[in-house]
């Protein structure tokens, strides 16, 4: 069956009065909204510091790593400084120990102990280092005798006349001799030494003599004056500021030490003839504090002959090896007189400190 054509639709009349419609697109969804934008300046601060990032992270990795190296650095050198310091404590022990160790006995031979510097309480040639020594030396059975070598101006008529009474009672004893070498010097309390020698022998050069004792000081007493200074002095005993230096003699104290200087004096003299007996050709000047040299010491008996150590060693002795019973300083006394108590407290403290070493 025939259908018939669909009427065309009626578009309605054209109002020219009215502005044309715009076409409208197909349905689209809506757009989503924006979301706030931050304000221009913070949006360029962000990029800048993303931008920065890589340099700043560069700053602190070199800064860190100096950082380390001086780290590492600092621990190498407390390592260095803490092992150098445990080689000087070992050096000290090891010299302390081998110092003071006695000479090997090695069959006959000369036994050599120096006499050097001055005579005192504090010295190297002291009574107590001498005397040790000294005691050592005789009570070897390979030593045939002891040789004094003299290098001495003297000093201390105390420890003087210690060794001198040591060396009498060693003598006694052990059964041996005794012989002084002078090589520079042996005057004062030196002589005092080499007087209880069985036999001296000197050098035509060296001095030897000044048998005499001393008693020195100064006196302040018109530079105060000028100065304007007061000295103000209490004591309890009517002698006790005797011979003070900052206030005038008292002749009483002049005499007082006068006598007491010749009381060591022939003390002195006394100890010089019993050793020297009857090779001494005395004369006024003998004991007056003089010296000579060698060859005038040997005209007036204050000395036997000529000869150095290796001649009375082959020649008197007759041992000619010679063995050497001096004590030395060792490592540690030296560093001690040096550096002071600040050496030990530096070892004492680097031993403590480096069972810490990572």
């Amino acid at each position: 069956m025939n259908t018939p054509p669909s009427p065309d639709p009626v578009e309605p009349p054209f109002d020219h009065t009215q502005p044309a419609a715009e076409p409208v697109p197909p349905s689209e969804p809506p757009p989503a909204p924006r979301a706030a934008s931050a304000p221009a300046p913070a949006t360029s601060g962000v990029a800048a510091a993303v931008a920065a990032r890589p340099g700043l992270e560069a700053t602190i990795e070199r800064i860190a790593t100096e950082l380390l190296r001086q780290q590492r650095s600092d621990r190498r050198w407390r390592i260095a400084f803490r092992m150098a310091w445990l080689l000087v404590v070992a050096s000290v022990f090891y010299a302390l120990l081998a110092n003071r160790a006695a000479p090997t006995p090695s069959g006959p031979h000369t036994a050599l102990v120096e006499v050097r510097g001055e005579i005192a309480a504090d010295s190297e040639a002291s009574a107590e280092s001498l005397v040790s020594a000294l005691k050592t030396a005789f009570e070897d059975a390979g030593a045939q005798a002891v040789v004094l070598r003299i290098n001495s101006p003297g000093g201390s008529p105390v420890q003087s006349g210690i060794i001198n009474d040591e060396i009498r009672r060693l003598k006694a004893q052990h059964k041996k001799k005794v012989y002084a070498v002078v090589e520079e010097v042996c005057a004062s309390g030196a002589y005092y030494v080499a007087a209880a020698a069985d036999e001296i022998y000197v050098d035509k050069a060296s001095i030897v003599g000044s048998i005499g004792v001393l008693m020195d000081g100064f006196g302040f007493t018109g530079t105060m004056e000028k100065l304007g200074v007061e000295r103000r002095l209490l004591t309890a005993g009517e002698n006790k500021a005797m011979l003070d230096p900052f206030s005038p003699l008292d002749p009483r104290h002049v005499e007082l030490a006068r006598g007491m200087l010749a009381q060591i004096h022939q003390q002195f003299i006394a100890a010089v003839k019993q050793g020297r007996g009857q090779r001494l050709k005395e004369t006024p000047e003998t004991f007056s504090g003089l010296f000579w040299n060698g060859e005038e010491a040997v005209k007036q008996g204050l000395a036997d002959g000529m000869g150095n150590l290796d001649y009375v060693a082959r020649e008197v002795v007759k041992a000619e090896e010679i063995i050497d019973y001096t004590p030395r300083d060792n490592v540690a006394e030296r560093l001690a007189k040096r550096f002071g108590a600040g050496v030990g407290a530096g070892a004492v403290k680097a031993l403590r400190e480096f069972g810490s070493i990572r």
